[in-house]
Parts: structure tokens; C-alpha cells; sequence
């Protein structure tokens, strides 16, 4: 399975600490690869490494078999990547409507997925509930049709029927060739279609296989 994009031998520090120890991940194209682990295992260093949110220490990031490290947030955005943070995804000063709309052309399909944010298109984002936020901040990604999605966390404070909806639709959306990456601490059930998952423990890859496959136990971390 060809890979979108890889980290290889990646290294991030944040000061004197070590965020991830010479990783190597790859994310298959028109795939859902997810990401596992405890608070502090290295999922959102590895997102935004990929994304050039963080520079790499060593290492590199390929995309789609090109080195392209040191890329910025900006450069990474017009070449087609997505990314979603756990917190702060939205423009708080904004509506919803005005948030959207930065997404591109896909707000009315969003809207159909999520009609929950119907009612509150005429809101400032900043106003809202942190799980509104979330799915603002989700459906704004979607509306931009990213070749590179990256989602960290993204069912953090969805109700769960939104979060097996929003699974759903990330699966169909792989299905129809573009590449997932989500961050999560356990697998949910409703991602269980995805293509490859990757457990991360203290800043290293411990594991990579599909999702059936049986995780060493004292790296498993529930479902």
C-alpha cells in the first residue's frame, strides 16, 4: 500500500525534551491510519510534525515519496493537508457561518453531515460549548476536501452518535481517495474499518499492523 506520507527517523524537541525519539510512520494513501496512545506518548507531536506546525530535530517527512521537511503550515495548506487540533480550532471572533466558509466550497456538505451547527451558523465560535467548537473546527476541515487530513482527538466532546457519524463518513471519505490520520488514547469500535493503526509509548512506535491485529499486552489501551 503506497504511503501518502511518512515521518522517518523524525525527532522533535520541545527545550531540553525529547517529544519523539527517531520515529518512523507511515500513512498509506486513501486510508484511515489512527494513531494510539496515553496523554504524552507523542500522537500530537507526530500530527504536527507532519503538518510543519513543529520543526523536526532529525529526521524527515516525505510526501508522497518527495522529502519535503521544513515545509511551513502555510506551504503544507496549499498542497492540500487539513489539520485539526484537539483544542483552539476555531476563530473564537468569528461565526460559524464565517468559519465555515474559510473552508472552501464543501460548507453545504458539511452541514448535512453535522446539521447540529444549522442553529448556530449566525454564533461567534468563541461563544460556544468546547464540543460545538470541536465540530466547527472539524467541519471546517472538511469543507476544504483536504487531500491530508490530520484530526487530533477529534470526538473530544461529541456525543458519541456524532463521533460514529463522523467515523463513518471519514472511512466513506478514504474510500474515495484521500488520507486520514487520527490521533486517539483507545480505538473506537466505529474505526474499525481503518487501514492501519500505529501505538505510540513514550515518544516510540511499539506497534504497527491493522486494527484486528493483537497489540503486545502491556502496550494495549483498551477500547
Amino acid at each position: 500500500m503506497p504511503a501518502e506520507a511518512a515521518l522517518r527517523a523524525a525527532r522533535v524537541r520541545y527545550g531540553p525534551l525529547e517529544a519523539l525519539h527517531g520515529v518512523d510512520l507511515a500513512f498509506p494513501a486513501a486510508a484511515v491510519t489512527v494513531l494510539l496512545g496515553r496523554n504524552g506518548a507523542g500522537r500530537t507531536s507526530a500530527l504536527h510534525a507532519l503538518a510543519g506546525v513543529v520543526p523536526l530535530a532529525g529526521g524527515r517527512v516525505d510526501w508522497r515519496g518527495r522529502d519535503v521537511t521544513g515545509l511551513s503550515v502555510h506551504q503544507w495548506v496549499r498542497m492540500g493537508l487539513a489539520l485539526v487540533p484537539a483544542e483552539r480550532g476555531v476563530f473564537g471572533s468569528l461565526t460559524v457561518a464565517e468559519n465555515l466558509g474559510l473552508g472552501g466550497g464543501g460548507q453545504a456538505e458539511a452541514l448535512e453531515l453535522f446539521p447540529e451547527l444549522t442553529a448556530l451558523l449566525p454564533r461567534r465560535a468563541g461563544a460556544l460549548s468546547g464540543g460545538q467548537q470541536q465540530l466547527v473546527a472539524v467541519a471546517r476541515a472538511l469543507a476544504a476536501r483536504p487531500r491530508l487530513l490530520l484530526l487530533d482527538e477529534p470526538e473530544r466532546g461529541l456525543a458519541p452518535a456524532v463521533a460514529a457519524r463522523l467515523h463513518a463518513h471519514l472511512l466513506a471519505t478514504a474510500a474515495g481517495g484521500r488520507t486520514v490520520v487520527l490521533a486517539a488514547q483507545s480505538l473506537p469500535r466505529t474505526l474499525a474499518g481503518a487501514a492501519v493503526v500505529h501505538v505510540l509509548h513514550r515518544r516510540e512506535v511499539v506497534f504497527s499492523g491493522e486494527p484486528g491485529e493483537p497489540v503486545p499486552e502491556r502496550f494495549a489501551l483498551g477500547s
